[in-house]
């Protein structure tokens, strides 16, 4: 025998402490006869008899004697693997990488970086621009948390809901439709469109509504910021398809309304914290994570807060 497995040596572990096969027997859940097999697989492994029977008792070996805080000492630190460790947000010192629009980078995040730092001072965060084609390479790209919408998480992605809402279009105060209560299809193509490129996909939908009434639409200006095409949605005619809780927290600061869209069957937009399967089982990602999303969908500027 040129190995000795784990269970093997959980065995010797406790016929050492206890110096007594059934008594051992009984501590693991095992039968007397499997715990006198395994004995007898340790003796042949060391060579020894380690548990000399006197009497009516067992005593351990000169062998057995010397092995026995060296085994005990294994198989505690291989337990200790296994058992739940308690997290110490105050002592922790990782880096951990999140990625979003820049929507959420500006009004939702600040809250964010102050819940954590009121709780884990030593964590730092970093952000990254959420790019749609990253949905199914999230496990190979330096990212712990991503916020996007999504119908469903992917495989080997894991999310927690965050709120949902659906799509208006969005435009100036002084826009030429800002006295119409409900936008249709053919006053929509009078206009050119701003669309955002960074986050998830807030807008194809009108493109493909557009198509099967023969219709299309001009995209005059792409940009993956929302603060830039706020701005220009502000000060153009340009109209910008928006999910609701965007649009109506935009109003809050820009001289911009929104208007429902008369088009059958609106998409409704989910919104997700996702992360990889590979971070799934990690302690402090889970603490962290449970701790980004609580923040994100108390804020005021989520979905949540539409519902």
């Amino acid at each position: 025998m040129e190995r000795i497995n784990l269970n093997l040596l959980r065995a010797l572990n406790v016929l050492l402490e206890q110096r007594n096969v059934t008594r051992a027997a009984e501590q693991l859940h095992i039968s007397q006869s499997a715990m006198s097999r395994q004995l007898g697989q340790l003796r042949a492994y060391f060579d020894d008899e380690l548990l000399v029977r006197e009497g009516g008792d067992y005593l351990l070996s000169a062998l057995a004697q010397e092995l026995k805080p060296s085994v005990h000492s294994i198989v505690s630190q291989v337990e200790n693997l296994r058992h739940e460790t308690q997290i110490e947000p105050e002592k922790c010192q990782r880096k951990f990488t999140f990625s979003s629009t820049d929507y959420v980078a500006n009004f939702i995040f600040p809250d964010v970086i102050r819940a954590i730092h009121a709780k884990a001072p030593r964590i730092d965060i970093s952000y990254r621009q959420w790019q749609p084609d990253w949905i199914d390479q999230l496990g190979s790209l330096p990212i712990d948390f991503a916020s996007t919408m999504i119908s469903t998480p992917p495989e080997n992605l894991h999310g927690i809901h965050l709120g949902h809402d659906y799509p208006v279009v969005l435009m100036s105060e002084s826009h030429p439709l800002a006295q119409m209560k409900n936008v249709s299809s053919s006053k929509l193509i009078e206009y050119s469109f701003i669309r955002i490129t960074a986050g998830g996909d807030k807008d194809s939908f009108l493109d493909t509504f557009l198509e099967s009434q023969g219709l299309a639409r001009r995209v005059a200006f792409e940009v993956p910021f929302y603060t830039s095409a706020f701005n220009v949605c502000e000060r153009s005619n340009m109209l910008f398809i928006v999910p609701r809780h965007i649009a109506d927290n935009a109003r809050k600061v820009h001289a911009v309304l929104w208007k429902e869209l008369e088009i059958d069957r609106l998409p409704q937009h989910e919104y997700y914290l996702l992360w990889h399967s590979i971070h799934h089982h990690d302690k402090t990602h889970r603490w962290l994570r449970e701790l980004i999303a609580d923040v994100m969908k108390d804020s005021i500027f989520s979905p949540k807060s539409m519902q």
